[in-house]
Formats: structure tokens, sequence, C-alpha cells
């Protein structure tokens, strides 16, 4: 039964609008502003009173706002028709479509490429050739091929911030809680030198010879860039994607040794890129004339700042979610929100003093794998790890197929032959040296060398990705002339690492021999013993150290 008052309001309300609409209306008195009625809107506006009185009431408002958000108030003169001719009343359904469209389309994207990962998987055949990046890729380039078509114009795109504080965490947060710490640890010196001295390297010597180009004129004049310029863009080409590094080498199954490198140098070389980035950033806003010897001090200063700023961060959030993990023996239900949560804080606590989110996320999920496991219930650890891997694969198909959609669009890109051919030739070129050289110092110190096989595998799986595309595409057109181009350029680099170099990536490791993962779990004979010979070795080391000898290595990786 309606309430009393509800009873007698939509009574008073129906007796004004017939007083509005009756023949005197053109001498009624004018109407109490709170009520905000119009010939136009009086016979809706019971209706909207009633919904109010209702749970749902936000969301039918919300709908109505967002279709119709600014409705004209009409005369007195054409009070009377409109409320003649209203045949209306109550919708039992409404086509919403403006209300839900972006969402739906998303969701209907994610479906369609549930799909074609079920379709991919069907052929055993076509599994061992094709990567899954390369079929998200076509398929997004599928996808917005169709858009472009039936719009005119490309409507979606990959939006830095979204990639950089939903999806990238995602995925940095699956590989670091879930990265071997006694694997990664055993090569942290040979991940360092690849990640700091190797991103350098590529970047230098990419942006002196874009330039070098441009002075030569094999690089068009259109392409309204100098030195400064092609620094920047050879600092965020230069960087190894650790999105694409992990969609295609874990398809390969290479050896540990050789995956922990190359994935370690593609998180860890986060900290190089930004700082490379907001230098030269801030170089070319004030002008390269204006640049002091003391920036250059700063910007060193800063990539210390910024890469053990954001580890420090990340083993903050580590200790306190394994302080906070020793207490919830008794809401076991929550355990798996303040692992989500607080892993995720770390990323969001070093972007906010711009630090190295990858770094502190990765660290961060390290620590919390390491201490926090042994505090929640095996329920938990199953939630966290399978909540974990379907995030990371949901972004990781929304990257690649978002990379697709945003290489349609040529009104954000221009070509230019030259800079595009000189940027593949020179990417791959120093990788190769940089590898090389690089790995012939490690080698000095490693009692397990790098031979030339695990050389090549290295200097060919230096992907680019949707880190590099994200950068890019923050760049500020007005003071870097040749956005366009960088962009064009950088879409042509991702595709033809993620996907040529990932297709044939394969069928090189096969064709090397190179040693494949084994994906065995070890015995409970195998760890009793391997941490039995941990213990012995720690306790040689203390009678060592005791003694003043130098302690002896405990890994045969390390370096």
């Amino acid at each position: 039964m309606r309430p009393l008052g509800v009873t007698l309001l939509l009574l008073l309300l129906t007796v004004s609008a017939a007083d509005l609409s009756g023949p005197g209306a053109g001498t009624a008195a004018p109407q109490p502003p709170e009520f905000g009625l119009s010939p136009s809107t009086s016979p809706r506006f019971p209706l909207q009173v009633l919904q109010t009185e209702h749970p749902g009431a936000g969301v039918a408002l919300a709908r109505s706002a967002a279709e119709d958000p600014a409705r004209p108030t009409a005369g007195k003169d054409e009070a009377e028709p409109q409320h003649h001719h209203h045949g209306g009343g109550y919708r039992v359904v409404q086509w919403e479509w403006s209300y839900v469209q972006t969402p739906y389309i998303i969701a209907i994207w994610l479906l369609v490429a549930s799909f074609a990962k079920i379709l991919f998987h069907f052929s055993q055949r076509f599994t061992t050739v094709v990567p899954e990046s390369c079929v998200l890729i076509l398929l997004g380039l599928v996808l917005g091929g169709i858009v472009l078509i039936a719009n005119k114009k490309q409507l979606y795109q990959l939006d830095p911030a979204l990639f950089f504080l939903f999806l990238l965490p995602t995925i940095v947060g699956d590989a670091g809680y879930f990265m071997p710490a006694r694997l990664f640890f055993d090569n942290l010196g040979a991940i360092l030198m690849y990640a700091v001295v190797g991103t350098l390297w590529n970047a230098f010597c990419t942006g002196f010879c874009l330039y070098a180009a441009k002075l030569l004129g094999v690089i068009d004049e259109r392409v309204q860039a100098d030195l400064m310029d092609f620094l920047l863009f050879g600092a965020l080409i230069s960087a190894v994607d650790p999105v694409a590094v992990l969609a295609v080498f874990e398809e390969v199954h290479i050896n540990d040794t050789l995956f922990i490198i190359v994935f370690g140098e593609s998180l860890v070389n986060d900290a190089v890129t930004v700082v490379l980035y907001k230098v030269y950033i801030s170089f070319v806003e004030v002008g390269p004339g204006n640049v002091q010897t003391t920036d250059y001090f700063k910007g060193v200063a800063s990539f210390l700042i910024v890469s053990i700023g954001g580890t420090l961060v990340g083993l903050v959030f580590a200790v306190l979610l394994g302080f906070i993990t020793r207490f919830t023996k008794k809401v076991r239900i929550i355990e798996p929100l303040f692992i989500f949560l607080l892993v995720y804080l770390a990323y969001l606590t070093a972007e906010l003093f711009s630090l190295s989110a990858i770094l502190s996320m990765t660290f961060c999920g390290i620590g919390a794998n390491k201490y926090v496991e042994a505090n929640i219930s095996q329920k938990s650890r199953t939630t966290v790890k399978y909540t974990m891997k379907t995030l990371a694969s949901i972004a990781e198909t929304i990257i690649f197929i978002f990379l697709g959609i945003s290489a349609v669009d040529k009104s954000k890109w221009a070509w230019d032959t030259g800079l595009v051919s000189c940027t593949l030739v020179f990417i791959f070129i120093f990788r190769a040296v940089g590898v090389i050289g690089q790995t012939w110092v490690l080698n000095r110190f490693r009692l397990i060398p790098l031979d030339k096989i695990d050389q090549v595998v290295m200097s060919y799986g230096g992907l680019r990705g949707a880190v590099a595309f994200a950068l890019v595409v923050l760049l500020d057109g007005t003071q870097v002339k040749a956005k366009d181009y960088f962009v064009a350029t950088t879409i042509v680099v991702v595709f033809f690492t993620v996907m040529f170099q990932g297709l044939t990536i394969k069928p090189l490791v096969k064709w090397l021999k190179v040693p494949r993962s084994t994906s065995r779990k070890p015995t409970i004979n195998e760890e009793i013993h391997e941490r039995a010979f941990d213990h012995i070795l720690t306790a040689v080391e203390d009678c060592r150290r005791a003694a003043g000898v130098p302690p002896l290595e405990r890994q045969v990786g390390t370096v």
C-alpha cells in the first residue's frame, strides 16, 4: 500500500498539472520554484518522484540525465498542445545503448579475445608456430578496422593513464609475486649490467646515430627534430618491454637462466628509461642551450634515487604485508584482499613520489611471496594465484588488442621511411653489440659463462612493446614537433619486434638447440638435500668469515 504522504504529493502534483493545462492557464499564478515544473516535463514528473522513493532510483535518474542532460523549457503557449498530445506513460522496456555503450563494447571485445584464445589453443601445430600475442595484435587490427569503417574515425585508443595505472601493474604484480627469487638474485649482477649499462648504451647510440642520419639527409626534412629530440626518442625506444618479453618467452619455454636475465632486464631497465625520459623532457622544455653542467649530475642522482627509492618502497610494503598477515588467522577471507591492495599500493606510492613503480611492485611481490605465503591459508594462496593470473591475462589481452587498434588510426601518426628504417637497423645492431660486449665482461666473473648461443637469443629477444608506445603518446606535440613521426616509428618497431621476432624466435631456438626449461617440480628428497646443502654452506661461510677468509660463492651462476 502506497504511503499516505506519497499519495497526497502525487495528488497535489496531478492537480497542479491539470491547473496548468486548463482554460485558465494563461492567467494562473506563477508556479512555485521548488517543484521545477514546466509544461513539457509535468506529465513525467510524478513518475520521477515515485522513482526516488524506491531503490534503484539513482540508476534511472543517471540514465535520464545521460540521455537528456539539458531539457529545454517550453513556453506557456506550447503547454496545451503538448499536454493534449501526450500519449506516453510508463515504458516497460527501453533502448539504453548510449548508457552502456563503452563497457558493453569492451566486454564484447574481451569475449571475442577469449574465444580467439580458445580457438588458438585448439590447434597444437598452430600454437607451436604463432605466439598468442601476435594473434591478439592481429585481432586488434581487425577490430580497429571494423570500428574505423563503421564510424569513419577511431573511437578507442590505448590511454597511457589506463595503461600505467591499471594494466601494467597487474602484469608486473603477477611477475613479481611469482618470480623465482633465488634465480633472480643469483643472476642479479648480470641483470643490472644489461639493464643499466645496456639501456644507456642503446639509448645514447640510437639517439646520436638518428641525429647523424638526419644531418646526412637520410631522414626527411619534414621530421623537425634536433639532437635532444632524437635522444629522447632513443631513450623510450631502447628499453626492453616486460609485457612483450613475458608473453613471448613463456611460450618459447627458454631455459631458466636466459629467461630470468632477459625478463629481469626488462623490469629493472624501467628505472633507466623513466629517468632518461624525464631528463630529456625537461631538457626539451628549457631548450638545449639553457642546459647547465649541474643538470647532468642531477640526472645521475635522479637515476639512483628513482631506482633505490622504488626498491625501498616495495620492500617496506612487503614487510608491512608480512606483519599484517600474521594477525589474519581468524579472518582468512580478507587475506587475498590485503595482498592485492598492498602490492598495488606499493606501485601507486612509488608513482606518487616519481620513483620506479615497476621496481617497487617487483620487490614487493618477491618479498610478499617469500614471507607472506607462510602466514596465509592454502585457500588464500590458491585464490591469490589464480586471481593474479586471470587479471594478468586480461590485462595482457587488452594491451595487445589495443596496440592493434591504435595502429589503424592514421590521424595520430605520420610516416617517414628513413626514420623507420634507421630506427629498426640501429636498435637491432646496438642491441647485439651491447650484449656481446657486456657478456665478454661478465664472463670474466661468472663461474658458468654465457656462450655464443645464449648471446644470440638475448640479442634477438630485445622486444619492444606497450611501454614504449605509451611513453611516445605522452609526448607534448607543441614541444616535440616530430611526435607524429615518432609515434608511427614506435608502432612499426613494436609490431616488428613482437610479430616478426616473436614468430621467428621459436624456430631460432630450435635451430640453435638452446636448452629448454623443465617445469618439473623438485622432489621432497631434492628439496631436503638442497636446504641441507644451503645450511652447510652458510656454516662454512660463517667459519671462514670468523677466520678472516673471504666467503665462498654460494651459487654457481652468481656474478
